[in-house]
């Protein structure tokens, strides 16, 4: 019995997972830089055509991810994708279960779960990367990590912060819910 984890992981388990080779820094700080310059968009034109057609050219994570991949490999994401490995254990061999909870409820456990970390001291844990954040590191990018830095910067109040953490949470959430229903719908569904 296998159980949590993201949507990836089972992917990767019942689908495979392709090895591609780490990006070395310096092609990560280009591909930064000429999207603080041009913008996302910019990177599209030299992403391979067979790339292009399987990602989603308005998301910029994976945009920037293709072209990664393209510039320090010297092969299309498509290409790697192409050269998966069999999986570990196939949906044949197995018994896929994707156990799901209403909305309302999932929304009521974020919003319990924010405040339960606002309790457990999350604006000291903020206070202590304070000094050192740096929005551009990957980090900074975890939901909620921005919103917790305008706070302590007194750029909106606590209520604000909650509100907006729990509403981004809620968003991604919606968004799992999405690929869930995209990536296992042959799995066997349970409320």
């Amino acid at each position: 019995i296998i159980v949590g984890g993201t949507g990836l992981y089972f992917s990767a388990l019942t689908k495979g997972l392709v090895d591609i080779p780490d990006i070395p820094a310096e092609i990560k700080v280009k591909a930064n830089n000429r999207i603080k310059r041009d913008g996302f968009k910019s990177l599209i034109e030299e992403i391979d055509s067979e790339t292009i057609k399987k990602i989603d050219k308005n998301n910029p994570m994976r945009v920037q991810r293709a072209w990664e991949v393209m510039k320090a490999t010297g092969h299309g994401l498509a290409s790697w994708h192409n050269q998966t490995p069999q999986p570990t254990l196939t949906l044949k061999n197995c018994e896929a279960i994707l156990v799901e909870c209403d909305v309302p409820t999932v929304n009521k456990r974020i919003t319990n779960r924010f405040d339960q970390m606002l309790d457990n001291g999350l604006i000291d844990e903020a206070l202590k990367n304070f000094s050192t954040w740096n929005e551009n590191n990957p980090s900074s990018k975890a939901i909620g990590a921005k919103e917790l830095m305008a706070f302590l910067k007194d750029e909106i109040s606590i209520e604000e912060l909650k509100e907006e953490v729990v509403v981004a949470t809620r968003q991604y959430a919606k968004r799992q819910r999405t690929w869930f229903r995209s990536k296992m719908k042959s799995w066997k569904q349970l409320n």
